[in-house]
């Protein structure tokens, strides 16, 4: 018998959480997809796994077994495929990089031509990540080292090395009434629509929200976006604002949309993260050494 481990995270989600919501906006599914996968796994394995109720989902016997073996057997699978991943960009001489947005901004090419110089038979292969995915690939193996923003989800379990910070400013539709302003403060924008990330990055679409800057004003949601261009096109089509890097203004400039000075917001902080196990990866420990030498931008 076969069973896709898709499968048996979603029953992890249903089982950590006791709730059919709250594990669906987890996952980021909806409610009656998740229920089907849940009823297939059950299928599969010919036994109940949960009790339903109205007040929620109780694991059965049979559940209690599967969901106390679940963590080391997806651990294991998740551990074998980032070596099978990395073994393969390894024999390639391809050192996978993700970045969120425009990572570390100017930086980037000098690192990677410093990287280059350093290993002159390897390349750099960089991955953008979707905002949904704060690690860009990190977390689930798909790149070897990321350039990121602080802060995200779960970063203590990665290694960080910080870089260089930069001020956040603020996006907004030419037409609004703040757009000619040179400089504005934060608390004049608490009652503005934002365009934000999804529920499920938390601590990024928090600090992208500046949830800790507000005191005690909740923030206004206009959108919802995961992708660079769907988050301008949200701001230039008047559905939120956004606080940005100060460097969106020359990576993210497009017409309809203006970025201002705002104050009383802390500044943005990018690093270079790595997985603990590759500590003692040479190539690796090179990259994070061109970021450490070179992950200045030179404006």
């Amino acid at each position: 018998m076969d069973v896709d481990t898709r499968l048996l995270r979603y029953f992890a989600a249903v089982a950590q959480e006791g709730n059919l919501t709250r594990a669906a906006e987890r996952l980021y599914v909806s409610q009656p997809a998740l229920t089907k996968q849940i009823k297939q796994l059950e299928r599969l394995l010919g036994v109940q796994l949960f009790e339903r109720s109205r007040a929620g989902m109780t694991l059965t016997e049979p559940g209690k077994t599967l969901a106390a073996a679940i963590p080391a057997l997806l651990a294991t699978w998740d551990r074998t495929a980032r070596q099978t991943k990395t073994t393969a960009g390894r024999a390639a001489h391809v050192l996978r990089v993700g970045f969120m947005a425009s990572g570390a901004n100017e930086a980037t090419p000098q690192i990677i031509a410093a990287f280059t110089k350093r290993r002159p038979d390897w390349r750099i292969e960089t991955r953008q990540a979707a905002w949904s995915d704060p690690t860009a690939g990190l977390a689930e193996g798909d790149v070897d080292a990321a350039l990121l923003r602080l802060p995200f989800p779960n970063h203590n379990e990665l290694r960080i090395e910080p870089l260089f910070s930069e001020p956040r400013c603020v996006a907004l539709p030419t037409s609004h009434p703040l757009a000619n302003r040179e400089e504005i403060a934060f608390t004049e924008l608490w009652d503005e629509p934002f365009v934000a990330a999804p529920e499920t990055t938390n601590q990024w679409r928090d600090y992208w929200l500046a949830t800790d800057e507000r005191a005690d004003h909740p923030p206004r949601i206009g959108a919802v976006t995961e992708h660079p261009d769907d988050w301008l096109n949200a701001i230039a089509n008047g559905y939120g604002i956004a606080l940005a890097p100060e460097s969106a203004a020359r990576f993210y400039a497009r017409p309809g949309i203006v970025y201002r000075r705002v104050t009383g917001v802390s500044a943005s902080k990018i690093a270079v993260a790595w997985l603990p196990t590759s500590d003692e990866d040479p190539i690796v420990q090179d990259f994070v050494t061109c970021c450490r030498e070179h992950g200045t931008p030179t404006l």
